[in-house]
């Protein structure tokens, strides 16, 4: 099973594996209420299995906890954001 951390520190969600990090999403925090996704990587060996959906879900889910709505500049996002529209409530128009 995929557990993906938030890093506060560095602005980022991010999947581990043994080695290192198998998938990470990085953000810039425009103000308070609006996160810009600005990148979203798999490693190769990773890819084809929904790591980065769980990325963008997990930074759905956290910024419908904390009042944020979210940019999608990210093309991997940005997708996501235009296929699910169950994620329109957090982002940002």
């Amino acid at each position: 099973m995929h557990i993906v951390d938030h890093d506060t520190a560095n602005k980022r969600f991010l999947i581990r594996d043994n080695d290192g990090i198998a998938a990470l999403m990085t953000y810039v925090i425009s103000n308070p209420e609006l996160y810009i996704i600005d990148h979203t990587l798999v490693e190769n060996a990773y890819r084809g299995q929904g790591l980065g959906d769980k990325l963008v879900k997990a930074m759905v889910e956290y910024a419908r906890e904390n009042g944020i709505k979210i940019l999608p500049l990210c093309p991997f996002a940005k997708g996501r954001f235009e296929r699910l529209p169950e994620y329109a409530d957090v982002l940002h128009k």
